[in-house]
């Protein structure tokens, strides 16, 4: 009677037990990566009234089963469902992590190793990856900085921002590749300043440039010269101003200087005298070319005020107009200067244009009807604010135009902004020549006699010179650059100085206009590939343009310095760092442990686990996730709890009809013990 009150008792305890992981794993149904719990009973020890005998053959007697009393119930194992994955829940953030198959995150509170499923993670002020719950380090393998792969050693601490990874180190530009359509009825090509194209590039520093080309068109069909022209910093200035040189081709070549040359028949250009000297030296021949005194002096560089026509007269009071030069007046190099006088009106356009004024217009006081202010011209000159107003004298004019004040007899500021103009200075022309019947006959240059352009500084004439003085003429054109060639026929490109690639070359320094030496160093050299241009019609207008890097991988192109923009996590567990520069960065991978016996690993709350015999050592390395194909991570998503609800209440159920019927057991054996008690009455 007594066994059955304390098999009745361990069956109490062993299922206030059962209810106990049952109440655990309720508790927990919402807990990250929770992996439910089970128990299983088993008998306990058993007395043994009779033992069991065999059959008796020679008395024919049968065998005898023993007869065992048990003694109740024990608790026999505890088990976890550990390799039952639990449902995914999406959450968005790249630092939830969740593990596809039977692995476990490695963290470390920095003495010991744990094991758990919960991939809650942040990054906490130091840039490592840390659990969320307790902030223990997420472990993992470095970056081997030599080869920038994973090296896969003992596990450390992932401190994916540290300040290494913060920024991704700039680099210098070293290809380049043009394309698109250089169209043969280009009109920039045929001008002196050409077709503009830019490259932009990096130096090794990370700061940005602009190379500017400029495409001219030669005088031989389907080929052109690529110059630089110049190179820009970020903020457009000159690098021929920052490094204080005289020519960008201090500081960098594109080719080298080349002539092409061209060779045509020119006649003398009309009203122009040819007189051969007698000896065999043509250029001692004269050339000379009557022109009108207005177009002479009112054209003439050193004209005093910009707009203003001259004339060859004094003008008096009373408008007469009295010749300053007389027939047959020789201008001759030492000669007296004329004096010629201007006068004319100017309008507003003018006067902003080509003095740079600033006109402002008067306003009326609705009250009084008066003019506030009275309009004026106004002047920003070294800080000095200059006013031009009605009342303002001949020198002030004079002094914001820059010429002397004795030559500017008056001045009248109109309304509209337009001002007029009086004033009498001294010319001289430079080259011999003469006066005569209102014409002043000079003499000019050969060039100048066969309407040759003498601007292009690049452009050099010889001359083979008939009797009649038309003249066979060699246009010798320097060039400093490239020849870009196309093949007429399939407007294909064909070369660019006889290559497909051609270079942008840096000078290693650079000598300043003050004698000092700057380094160039940071600047890299180009080589830019040419093989896609054409030369095809797209109506006159061409897309030519040129990009850094390789065409097809962009290999080379150069960046600015990188700000870490973002990151992510692949499904192997590697981290890439983004940077605003356009570039990745592998910063480490997260390393999983695997056990041959998950089930034996021991809970260390907050979702961890510990190693124990049972379930197989850690070596400390850990594995990739990816390893045997059957595992992987899932980023913005964390494993929910493997707890079955309906199982558990269903358990709830049989466990509580258990504690409830051996709690009968007490009960009724309680009662047996009361009627032997009551025997003795």
């Amino acid at each position: 009677m007594m066994r059955s009150m304390f098999s009745g008792v361990a069956g109490l305890k062993t299922h206030q037990t059962k209810m106990d992981v049952i109440g655990n794993n309720i508790a927990n149904v919402n807990t990250t990566a929770y992996k439910s719990s089970s128990i299983n009973f088993s008998e306990l020890l058993y007395q043994t009234t009779s033992r069991a005998s065999g059959p008796n053959a020679l008395t024919g007697r049968a065998g005898v089963n023993a007869k065992q009393i048990g003694l109740g119930v024990q608790s026999a194992a505890i088990s976890n469902a550990i390799t039952t994955g639990g449902a995914t829940q999406n959450t968005g953030n790249p630092f939830d992590i969740k593990i596809n198959g039977e692995a476990f995150f490695v963290v470390s509170d920095g003495k010991s190793n744990y094991f758990t499923r919960d991939g809650s993670f942040y990054v906490d002020a130091a840039g490592n990856l840390a659990m969320s719950a307790n902030g223990y380090n997420v472990m993992g393998w470095g970056v081997d900085e030599a080869t920038q792969t994973i090296k896969k050693d003992t596990v450390q601490a992932l401190r994916i921002m540290s300040a290494a990874n913060m920024t991704y180190p700039p680099e210098a530009t070293t290809e380049a590749y043009v394309d698109g359509i250089l169209d043969k009825n280009e009109p920039d090509a045929a001008t002196d300043s050409g077709k503009t194209m830019n490259l932009s590039f990096f130096d090794a520093l990370g700061y940005s440039y602009t190379a500017k080309f400029a495409i001219k068109e030669t005088t031989t069909k389907g080929e052109y010269m690529v110059e630089l022209a110049d190179i820009q910093d970020s903020t457009g200035r000159s690098l021929k101003d920052v490094y204080n040189v005289n020519d960008i081709s201090e500081i960098a070549t594109f080719g080298g200087s080349q002539i092409i040359d061209t060779t045509e028949l020119r006649q003398l250009v009309s009203d122009v005298v040819y007189t051969r000297d007698p000896g065999t030296d043509r250029s001692k021949d004269i050339y000379s070319r009557k022109m009108a005194l207005e177009e002479v002096f009112s054209d003439y560089k050193d004209k005093a005020i910009s707009g203003l026509k001259y004339r060859p007269v004094t003008i008096a009071a009373d408008g007469t107009e009295t010749p300053t030069i007389t027939d047959g007046t020789a201008f001759k190099p030492g000669d007296a200067p004329v004096t010629m006088t201007g006068a004319g009106k100017l309008s507003k356009s003018d006067m902003e244009t080509l003095h740079k004024l600033i006109f402002v217009e008067a306003t009326t006081d609705a009250t009084t009807g008066a003019a506030v202010p009275a309009h004026y011209y106004y002047e920003q000159a070294d800080g000095t604010a200059v006013t031009l107003n009605a009342a303002s004298t001949p020198a002030d004019w004079a002094a914001v135009l820059d010429i002397p004040a004795a030559e500017l007899k008056s001045v009248t500021l109109n309304a509209d902004g337009s001002v007029d103009f009086t004033h009498e200075t001294k010319f001289t022309y430079g080259e011999t020549g003469s006066y005569s019947g209102g014409n002043f006959t000079v003499q000019i240059s050969r060039e100048e006699a066969y309407g040759l352009d003498t601007s292009k500084d690049n452009n050099n004439y010889t001359f083979v010179v008939a009797e009649d003085g038309q003249a066979q003429v060699t246009t010798s054109t320097t060039y400093n650059g490239h020849r870009l060639v196309f093949n007429t026929d399939t407007g294909k490109f064909v070369s660019i100085n006889g290559a497909d690639n051609v270079m942008l070359d840096f000078a290693t320094s650079v000598n300043t206009r003050l004698g000092t030496t700057e380094s160039l160093a940071n600047f890299s050299d180009i080589n830019m590939d040419w093989t896609n241009t054409t030369w095809f019609d797209n109506g006159g207008a061409s897309t030519i343009t040129s990009q850094p890097g390789t065409e097809d991988k962009g290999l080379g192109s150069g960046r600015k310095l990188g700000n870490m923009s973002g990151v992510s996590i692949q499904n192997n567990g590697e981290i890439y760092a983004t940077y605003d520069n356009g570039m990745t960065k592998l910063v480490g991978q997260i390393a999983v442990a695997k056990f041959a016996n998950a089930a034996g690993l021991e809970k260390a709350g907050d979702n961890l686990y510990s190693a124990t015999l049972n379930s197989g050592e850690f070596d400390g390395i850990g594995v990739d996730i990816t390893a045997d194909g059957a595992g992987s991570m899932t980023t913005g998503a964390l494993e929910m709890s493997n707890v079955d609800l309906s199982s558990e209440f269903t358990h709830m159920i049989t466990t509580q009809r258990g504690f409830q019927a051996n709690s009968r057991i007490i009960t009724v054996s309680d009662t047996l013990l009361e009627e032997l008690v009551n025997l003795k009455r």
